[in-house]
């Protein structure tokens, strides 16, 4: 622990109040319990537990005294929150390995409990109750990191496209930050100047308050911050799976779990849509639903319980065949060789096609609907375009903070394209307005979206509505470039498998191979394709989890006929 700071805590601290569940109190069971794996240790006021971008090496529960969560650093470091006896310190990055975005110094004298990390993490994932309070607790901790603004600062023009890679990558990746805007935020000059860089430099990375990183390339902002590079050529694998979405993330903890030689890759962030998804609730075991960047969360702390985890940013750039096993190949020539292959790199969202819609994507046209966007538009009206489940969760997500959500519909029933839930949540609800067979034609505004013009595609009449934003679900097409004559895609590009590929089977290719293709297996014995890359999948966040799952079963009766 370092043994100082700029924090003022001459001034007496009151404790941040537990609204939300982010700040449960121990109990003197479970105090004791972490007691088994930690030390009691004193305190004096002003003594660092852990700096901000620092790497924790120990989890902490206050005894005694008070404890200030701290962001930025130097002079312009300030309080964010107060914690007291029997709370603990710390955020999700401390279970996923990634540095701290806020820093905690003692506030007061007192006592600590300090616990090394990695105790911590096997008691998370072993102590079904102490465990699932603690990654409640973190969970709830990172979407208030991300709501607040503190984190990553990233200086930019959104109209930039660099910013707005480097604003997709973090908010895909649920990494805490904040924009400032050089076309808009008062502060830029100075911080410009502070640091510098000059706006022609610009969009650029803060760290930690003090280290800059010009226009960084993705995989150098994820090496920056802790995500985990892509390895290096090591050894054959059983398995590989690439791309890290809810069938991915099945793969990868069914496949670890078996304790198979696995790799797991993923293009831009664990989740895959799901991951962009607000509220998933006719999920099973999930009553109260679940966001889909949780789901992506916990799945992949499990996955690390068994020794997996996802490399990001890793983009398949080629398969081939190669001796009866199989080479990948990604972004900056990494090639990695094994038995099976499982394809899991998704679908991405269709853009909507309007007239002069570039000029809006970067700000007010978007195509995930999470908290990222939610806050920028928040007690604005909104548009919502789409007929499926997407469409429908971002509607009821985004009617929480705006007044009104308009729901803009190509056909006439929702019951068509939708869970029969979410019909009655869309239509029951106060702040949804529902118009069905409209489509949008044009939309108007000059820094910004101000409104959209629909058309009525049955009548023809047009109508302006007030939107300062427009989100767009209509479809998906299939990530498949990468894999262009090496294994059968249909006519959208999705991958064929079971008996959609048997048509497709090269004799030589199957030779010793006495089988046909398994119900997700490719026209190569040993590549599988699960989820929504998949012809003919259900797309349903279950559904793929469960071809995740299955596929790791035939990469196992694979194995054993290759053996």
């Amino acid at each position: 622990m370092t043994a100082s700071t700029r924090i003022d805590l001459g001034t007496p601290l009151t404790e941040t109040p537990d609204s939300c569940g982010a700040f449960p109190r121990l109990t003197d069971e479970q105090i004791r319990v972490l007691g088994e794996e930690g030390e009691r240790r004193p305190v004096r006021a002003g003594e660092v537990l852990y700096a901000q971008g620092g790497w924790p090496s120990e989890f902490f529960v206050i005894l005694s005294g008070k404890v200030a969560v701290t962001e930025g650093t130097g002079d312009d470091a300030k309080v964010v929150r107060v914690h007291g006896p029997r709370r603990f310190l710390g955020e999700l990055g401390l279970l996923e390995g990634l540095p701290a975005f806020v820093g905690a110094v003692a506030a007061d004298p007192g006592e600590v409990l300090a616990i090394p990390v990695s105790a911590v993490r096997h008691l998370v994932l072993g102590d079904p109750v102490l465990g699932d309070l603690i990654l409640r607790a973190y969970l709830v901790r990172r979407t208030l990191l991300i709501g607040s603004g503190n984190g990553l600062r990233i200086v930019g023009s959104c109209y930039s496209p660099d910013t707005r890679r480097l604003l997709e990558f973090v908010a895909r990746n649920r990494l805490p930050y904040r924009l400032v805007d050089v076309d808009k935020d008062q502060q830029t000059e100075a911080l410009l100047e502070r640091f510098g860089v000059a706006v022609a430099d610009t969009p650029v990375v803060v760290v930690n308050g003090t280290e800059v990183l010009r226009n960084p390339s993705t995989a150098e902002l994820a090496g920056r911050i802790g995500l985990l590079p892509p390895e290096p050529e090591t050894g054959v694998r059983d398995v590989l799976v690439v791309g890290a979405g809810p069938s991915g993330l099945a793969a990868m903890v069914y496949g670890a779990s078996d304790g198979l030689r696995l790799s797991a890759f993923d293009a831009m962030a664990p989740g895959g849509q799901a991951g962009t998804t607000s509220r998933i609730e006719n999920y099973l075991g999930f009553p109260p639903g679940i966001s889909g960047a949780e789901l992506a969360e916990r799945s992949v702390i499990q996955a690390a319980k068994f020794g997996a985890r996802v490399a990001v940013p890793a983009q398949a750039r080629t398969l081939e065949a190669r001796g009866g096993r199989y080479a990948v190949g990604f972004d900056d020539g990494i090639e990695i060789v094994s038995h099976t292959v499982v394809i899991a790199s998704g679908a991405r969202y269709r853009r909507l096609v309007v007239p002069g819609i570039e000029t809006f994507e970067a700000t007010g046209v978007y195509y995930a609907a999470t908290v990222h966007e939610a806050r920028r538009c928040l007690a604005s009206p909104v548009a919502v375009v789409g007929g499926g489940n997407s469409a429908g969760q971002a509607a009821v997500f985004l009617a929480e903070g705006s007044p009104v959500v308009h729901l803009l519909v190509r056909g006439g029933d929702l019951a068509a394209n939708m869970s029969r839930y979410l019909v009655d949540q869309v239509e029951q609800h106060p702040r949804i307005s529902v118009l069905g067979h409209t489509e949008v034609r044009e939309l108007v505004g000059g820094d910004g979206l101000e409104s959209v013009v629909v058309e009525n595609n049955r009548t023809g009449e047009r109508r302006v509505l007030d939107a300062r934003a427009l989100f767009v679900f209509i479809g998906a097409s299939p990530h498949t470039a990468w894999l262009s004559g090496t294994v059968a895609l249909d006519e959208d590009g999705f991958v064929l498998t079971g008996a959609d590929a048997e048509g497709f089977r090269d004799a030589d290719v199957w030779r010793g191979v006495h089988r046909a293709p398994l119900v997700l297996e490719t026209n190569r014995p040993g590549v599988f394709a699960v989820g929504d890359v998949r012809h003919g999948s259900v797309k349903r966040v279950a559904s793929a989890i469960g071809e995740g799952a299955m596929a790791v079963r035939f990469v196992h009766e694979h194995l054993s006929q290759e053996a």
